[in-house]
C-alpha cells in the first residue's frame, strides 16, 4: 500500500492542518437532522476527500469506513447502457458521474432515486448508544440520529449543464432522506443555483511548513530518518500538493535503495512531468503542422492518464517560459495561457483549448526567432 493511503487520517481529530475547518465539520456531524448539503472545493492535494471521509466517520461511525467497490449498470431512455464504478458503504455512495460523459444526468437521477427510496440504518454501536440515552432521558442528538444517506459526487466541475440542472431539482426532491457532498477543484464551473443550495467548505493548499511536518510524521512512522533540508525541498517541489509530496518521499526512499536519505539526494520527477518537458522541447524544436499533430497526441495521452488539463497547462507554461528570449514574449505567453485556461474552465472539450495554446505559442516562438535572425 502506498504511504499516501496507508497514513491517511480517518478521524477529524487526526487531521494535521486547517483545525478550524475540522472543528466546523465536527459540529455539523453532531446534529445530523440539520446536516446540510456540502460543497468542498480547493486545489488538488489539499485534503478534500480525506476530510469528507473523516466527516462520514464522524457522522455514521466506524461502519462508514467499511467500503466496497461496486460496478453499476445504468440504462438511458435511448436504451444505451452505461457502466460506472462506485465506492459504497451502508451509509453512503461515492462516484464520479462525469465519467459517464453526456449521459451524466441519467446517472445522477438514477442513483439518487434508488438511494433515497429507503432510510438509513443506524450502525449497531450508534443504535445501542441511541437506545441507552433515550431510555435514560439524556438523548441530545448525535450519530444515533443519523438516518440520512449521503451521496458523494467527485469532480462535479466536469458535469454538463444539463446534469447540474437535474442535480438541483433532484436534491430538492429527496432532501428529506438524502444529503449531497459535492467535491471539485474549480468551483466556477458549477451553476449558481447549485452552489447556493450547498454550504461551501474551502480547503486551501497546506503551507510548506505544514507539509514538512506531515512528511516528518510519516517518516517517523515508517522508521526512516528524514533530513530537514530534504523535507523542505520535497515540500517546495510538490507545489503545496500534499499527496504529491508523500509520493515523492516514498519515491526518494525507494531510490535510496536501503541507504539513509541525505540532504543532497535528488528528488525523482514523475513520469507525466518528464512527458510534458519532452513536449515543450519538441514544440521549440520545430513549429510545423506535423509537430502540432504530434503535440495533440501527447496531450491526449496526458488527459487519458487522468492528468487535469489545468495542471497540464500550468506545467507546460513553466517549461516553455525559460525558452523565450524576451520578457515581453514571456508576458504575452502568460496572457494567452490565462486566456485558454479560462476557456478550459468554461468549455467541455479540454483538448481543443490545450492544442490552441500550443499553436499560439508556436506562432509566437517562430515569430521571435525570425525577428532575431531577420
Amino acid at each position: 500500500m502506498l504511504w499516501v493511503d496507508k497514513h491517511r487520517p480517518i478521524e477529524l481529530s487526526q487531521l494535521d492542518y486547517h483545525d478550524e475547518v475540522s472543528d466546523r465539520l465536527a459540529s455539523l456531524a453532531k446534529n445530523p437532522s440539520s446536516f446540510p448539503h456540502l460543497f468542498f472545493y480547493g486545489p488538488s492535494g489539499a485534503g478534500k476527500r480525506t476530510r469528507i471521509s473523516a466527516l462520514l466517520g464522524a457522522l455514521f461511525g466506524p461502519s462508514a469506513h467499511k467500503l466496497r467497490l461496486d460496478q453499476r449498470t445504468f440504462q438511458t431512455p435511448t436504451k444505451k447502457t452505461i457502466e460506472l464504478h462506485m465506492i459504497t458503504s451502508n451509509h453512503h455512495v461515492e462516484l464520479s458521474p462525469g465519467d459517464a460523459g453526456i449521459n451524466d444526468r441519467f446517472v445522477i437521477q438514477d442513483v439518487l432515486k434508488q438511494l433515497a427510496s429507503t432510510k438509513n440504518i443506524r450502525s449497531s454501536v450508534a443504535n445501542q448508544q441511541f437506545d441507552k440515552e433515550n431510555q435514560e432521558g439524556n438523548y441530545r442528538g448525535g450519530t444515533g440520529e443519523a438516518e440520512i444517506k449521503v451521496v458523494v459526487l467527485n469532480q462535479v466541475d466536469r458535469l454538463s449543464k444539463q446534469a447540474q440542472a437535474a442535480l438541483r431539482r433532484t436534491m430538492e426532491k429527496y432532501a428529506a432522506t438524502c444529503r449531497l457532498i459535492l467535491c471539485c477543484d474549480c468551483p466556477s464551473k458549477l451553476i449558481s443555483p447549485l452552489r447556493s443550495r450547498c454550504l461551501g467548505v474551502r480547503i486551501s493548499a497546506p503551507t510548506i511548513d505544514q507539509i514538512t511536518t506531515v512528511l516528518q510524521k510519516v517518516a517517523k512512522k515508517e522508521g526512516i530518518q528524514l533530513p530537514d533540508a530534504l523535507a523542505v525541498n520535497i515540500a517546495n517541489e510538490s507545489n503545496r500538493n500534499l499527496r504529491k509530496a508523500l509520493l515523492m518521499l516514498e519515491a526518494a526512499k525507494v531510490q535510496a535503495a536501503g541507504r539513509a536519505l541525505s540532504d543532497q539526494q535528488d528528488i525523482p520527477a514523475t513520469d507525466w512531468e518528464l512527458y510534458i518537458k519532452q513536449l515543450a522541447r519538441d514544440i521549440c524544436l520545430d513549429q510545423s503542422p506535423q509537430k502540432l499533430l504530434a503535440a495533440r497526441e501527447k496531450l491526449y495521452e496526458l488527459l487519458v492518464n487522468c492528468i487535469p488539463p489545468t495542471t497540464i497547462m500550468k506545467r507546460l507554461v513553466q517549461e516553455l517560459l525559460p525558452k523565450l528570449p524576451d520578457e515581453d514574449l514571456k508576458v504575452e505567453c502568460i496572457e494567452w495561457a490565462a486566456f485558454y485556461e479560462h476557456r478550459i474552465a468554461q468549455g467541455s472539450k479540454e483538448i481543443f483549448h490545450l492544442e490552441a495554446f500550443v499553436a499560439k505559442f508556436m506562432a509566437i516562438y517562430k515569430k521571435s526567432i525570425l525577428n532575431m535572425w531577420g
